[in-house]
Formats: C-alpha cells, structure tokens, sequence
C-alpha cells in the first residue's frame, strides 16, 4: 500500500449546491499536502468528508487501505485520522495536562476507563500527556488554566492534543489563521518538525506557510481540482495566478 488517502469521485451536495464535485485525490504515506483555493472553493468540505464528520453524496473514501465511504468519524478516528479546525477546540476549564491527556486517553482506549480510578492519577497517561506538552513548547505550567493562553498558545496546545492521539494522517484546517507573524513562525516550526513521518492534509491560506510545511499543492475551485503540483509550480501556473493568487505571490 502506497497511498494512505484514496478519494475516488468524492462529490457533496447541499441541496441544490455542489460544495465538492467528483474529486479524485491520492496522498501516499508521509506526503504533506496543501489545499488552496478562494473562500467556498470546498476545502473545509473535503477535510469533513475525509474525516467523516459529513456524510458523501457521491464516491469513494480509502484510509489507510480501510473503505471508510460510510464509517462514523469515530471509526475513522479510530484508524489514525486526527483532526483540528478554523476555530480552536480546547477546553478552557481545563488544565493544559488534563486538555492533552484527553487526547492520550482517546489513544489508549478501553485501558484507562475505570469507575474504580481517577484518570489523573494514571501515571502513564500523566507522562504522555506531559511529552506532547514539551514537545509543543507552551512555556507553561501544565497545571495552568488553557483560558489563560494567547490565541497562539491555544493552538500550540490543541497541536499536542491532536499528536498525542498518535494519529497516522492529520487533517488541519487553517492552523495559523489569525495568527501574528511571531505566532505564526512558531506554529510552523513545530510542524516542520512534528509532523515529520506523518500523512498530512492541511487548508491554509498564508503561501508562506505552504512553502514551508508542504511538499505538494491541490488547488480547488467550486468543489472541483484545477491544478496540482509543487508550491513552486502552483505559484507559477497561470490558471491558479487567474483563480486565485490573482497576481500576486510569484516564485
């Protein structure tokens, strides 16, 4: 098995409207791939149809050589698909080490769940959890509150509850929206390097951040694939410059 997403004709509909019409796209494993295009192009769609938190209207979903056309997110989650959105998904009320032990204990399953034994007293998962809090960088205590984060720290810290699943393909939808240009940097450093080994599908629209973190780029526009390539063949083509980069961003 060489690709771990397979989407074969992958179409939704909204009644009327088209969102993703007949997309075909392979990611082989460890590949990082950009999705671009203009606002309601289908992005965010494709990632939710990968993902499964939208059902298809139309096609084919390969995971990890898994035929997941009609699996619950759940399921798909199960199989290693991790996932973040546009707008943070933390918990607030909770502590830094308790947001990202919750994605340990998704990871560990049925071992952890006990009537008899608080979670937080579990070593193993206290130790993971306290990992992916380092390996993300938060120059804070684990005990302190996630509604005390910068915008930036939240998403610091919802990239560790995303890799402390242990996920095998990560789907990010705009990781560095609304970010500062600091914030921004570190966001794309820890990628950079976490991300490594991993199968990645990422929406973004800041082209530095392409550049940066993307070995391939797949250009939408109303729902279907016009161009596919490098970031430094994407930049160049013209249909993209006239679809989307409309001018501007030239290597």
């Amino acid at each position: 098995m060489s690709d771990a997403i397979e989407l074969t004709g992958v179409s939704k509909r909204f009644g009327d409207f088209t969102a993703v019409d007949g997309v075909d796209l392979s990611v082989p494993l460890a590949q990082r791939c950009a999705l671009l295009g203009p606002n309601g192009a289908g992005k965010t769609t494709l990632l939710n149809l990968i993902s499964g938190r939208l059902a298809l209207s139309a096609g084919r979903i390969v995971l990890g050589g898994h035929d997941v056309s009609h699996a619950s997110a759940l399921r798909r989650a199960s199989l290693g698909v991790g996932r973040s959105f546009q707008k943070t998904n933390i918990f607030p009320r909770l502590s830094l080490l308790e947001n990202v032990r919750l994605g340990v204990q998704h990871r560990e399953g049925r071992r952890n769940w006990s009537l008899w034994r608080r979670a937080d007293s579990d070593a193993v998962l206290n130790d993971r959890a306290a990992h992916w809090l380092r390996r993300v960088n938060i120059q804070r205590r684990g005990d302190a509150m996630a509604s005390e984060l910068s915008y930036g720290e939240q998403r610091q810290l919802e990239l560790a509850i995303t890799l402390a699943m242990e996920p095998k393909i990560v789907l990010l939808d705009e990781p560095t929206a609304g970010m500062s240009h600091s914030e921004t940097a570190v966001i794309i450093e820890l990628m950079t390097e976490l991300l490594q080994g991993l199968t990645v599908v990422i929406v973004e629209h800041d082209l530095s951040v392409v550049d940066s973190v993307a070995h391939r780029v797949v250009v939408l526009e109303r729902g279907s694939i016009i161009s596919d390539g490098t970031p430094a063949q994407i930049k160049a083509d013209s249909r993209v410059q006239s679809a989307y980069l409309k001018g501007a961003h030239r290597a």
